[in-house]
């Protein structure tokens, strides 16, 4: 039996990873995007960043003031485990993470803007909850700053705007958001289900990592087109010029209605934060 002090202490500790740690594959990126940017204010930026992840990772603090709100996946296999004991594990380890790493309380009433105090209310964690034929529990946070998820898109687009009509709709979401997503960033695009499964499909898509290629070809070359064609807008870093305005684009697709064509873009800045854990029963 899993218990709510276990689920408690690894949501802690994938809070703590998140905020303090960058995935490698997202420094790797970063340090390649250095190599072959040309803009002085480019490398500056580039290089201000890469000290930035260095100096968090060394004294164990966020690498960003905002610490984002708590985004939970879970994907549940055969194991044991009350439901009442995974998610009050769950907001007793972000309560724990927001007072002791600490955390920027974030959670606000949306009308009255009074703020929870604790990264826990209505709504909040948003949680994901999958169901898998393993014999484990698989938990990823996701911290999602405000400054990339407000430039987030949904286009219910006919059928006919086809593979052209993705691309262009993509490629204008992120001219749009220009700075403010704080690039270089990370695109997920969901495509097809509804207006919800479809931007659900392209957060789920940033848990990709960088640099591996869909597995579908026609996916796999829609990735790169668009990846070519963000980084030719010479956005660049911090939106102050460069060679890459994103690290990479990640698609997910399911099917939808005979009548649509629903596309959701989901942006994440440079601190791409994320982290997953594995638990077993104690008991096999």
């Amino acid at each position: 039996m899993i218990s709510e002090k276990t689920i408690e202490d690894t949501i802690y500790q994938l809070y703590k990873e998140a905020v303090t740690v960058l995935p490698e594959d997202v420094k790797i990126s970063l340090e390649d995007a250095l190599k072959i940017e040309e803009s002085e204010l480019g490398c500056l930026n580039i290089e201000a960043i890469l000290k930035n992840i260095d100096v968090a990772e060394s004294k164990s603090i966020p690498m960003c003031q905002d610490t984002g709100l708590p985004i939970i996946f879970i994907k549940l296999g055969n194991v044991q485990i009350q439901v009442q004991d995974l998610f009050e594990g769950i907001a007793k380890g972000i309560e724990r993470a927001t007072t002791e790493i600490p955390l920027r309380p974030n959670v606000v009433d949306p009308i009255t803007r009074k703020n929870t105090e604790n990264n826990i209310g209505n709504g909040i964690p948003i949680i994901d909850i999958e169901l898998t034929d393993t014999d484990y529990i698989e938990i990823t946070i996701l911290p999602k700053g405000a400054g990339s998820e407000n430039n987030n898109a949904l286009k219910m687009a006919l059928p006919g705007e086809g593979l052209e009509g993705i691309k262009d709709f993509v490629v204008e979401t992120v001219k749009k958001a220009g700075s403010k997503p704080c690039p270089p960033i990370v695109v997920g695009v969901g495509i097809g289900g509804n207006s919800d499964i479809a931007m659900k499909i392209a957060k789920k898509a940033l848990l990709k990592k960088i640099g591996e290629r869909n597995s579908d070809p026609v996916l796999a070359k829609l990735e790169e087109e668009i990846l070519t064609e963000i980084n030719n807008t010479g956005i660049g870093p911090m939106g102050l010029g460069g060679k890459t305005t994103a690290l990479d684009v990640k698609i997910n697709k399911v099917d939808t209605h005979t009548a649509s064509l629903p596309i959701g873009v989901c942006i994440q800045c440079w601190a791409h934060r994320y982290a997953t854990a594995i638990l077993k029963d104690n008991l096999e």
